[in-house]
């Protein structure tokens, strides 16, 4: 058996991504270990102060779909867009962050659990919020630091996004042609498709335990929604293996190499 650490910028973040193939390789009897760089609260001055606990969210989440591990580094959320808010008294938004230091508390996570891979992100970060972008550059050093367990990032085709759907949807946030035209990551690079049907609705149900993010009409959406429904749009998760050759074919297991 194998130990998983994935590493994400947001709580929340690990089941947009991530959650189904989670709750698969947790099932298959692997270890598996969610580390949040943020709390996820962004707090604009002069008011720093969380009525929101997500890392509690986050600790939710993990236990439905059946995660072994939950830990945060510490840092802020950066938020999304032009304005960059000061640090909250005490910490430091995660993009401010040395990088270094960074790394090395996820390289201390990663010597801990022994880890075999870490989950994280591509060097646009997705579609280039900040916090994420950070997520590649610690991932990258913390995997050297940890004697360079395997790397995958979790991503999703940007083809998928360019469809009228996204633009309807606002995605990624305020829908931008231009932005989403370099956002995640091609089909053709993607190395890894991963079939997580069968666990739609752990993950439509970890997703709701983000209660701070979703609406409680979308909760109540979630709750009345068909599983095979919602497995129709979210029963498909993506990775890119930055260390492989270009394939003609998607791997269908995250340990395939």
């Amino acid at each position: 058996m194998a130990t998983v650490v994935a590493f994400h910028a947001h709580p929340d973040d690990e089941v947009v991504l991530t959650g189904g193939t989670l709750a698969r390789i947790a099932a298959e009897g692997h270890r598996v270990v969610v580390v949040a760089a943020t709390d996820g609260f962004v707090g604009e001055p002069p008011n720093f102060t969380s009525t929101v606990d997500r890392i509690a969210e986050l600790e939710a989440s993990a236990r439905v779909l059946g995660l072994h591990r939950v830990v945060h580094l510490g840092y802020a959320d950066s938020g999304y867009g032009l304005v960059f808010f000061a640090d909250p008294p005490g910490r430091i938004r995660f993009a401010r962050a040395d990088t270094e230091e960074a790394a090395q508390r996820l390289a201390k996570v990663l010597l801990e659990e022994r880890a075999d891979l870490l989950i994280s992100y591509e060097a646009n970060g997705g579609y280039g919020h900040r916090d994420h972008v950070k997520v590649h550059e610690v991932g990258k050093r913390a995997a050297e630091l940890a004697t360079a367990p395997r790397v995958l990032y979790a991503t999703m085709p940007r083809e998928l996004l360019m469809r009228p759907l996204a633009k309807r949807l606002h995605l990624p946030n305020s829908y931008d042609a231009a932005a989403v035209s370099t956002a995640y990551s091609p089909r053709a690079s993607i190395t890894h498709r991963i079939d997580v049907r069968a666990f739609a609705k752990r993950k439509k149900r970890a997703l709701a335990q983000h209660r701070s993010q979703v609406p409680r009409f979308a909760r109540l959406f979630l709750a009345l929604l068909p599983s095979p429904v919602y497995g129709l749009f979210a029963g498909r998760e993506w990775f890119v293996d930055p260390a492989a050759a270009a394939m003609t074919e998607f791997r269908k297991d995250i340990f395939d190499r």
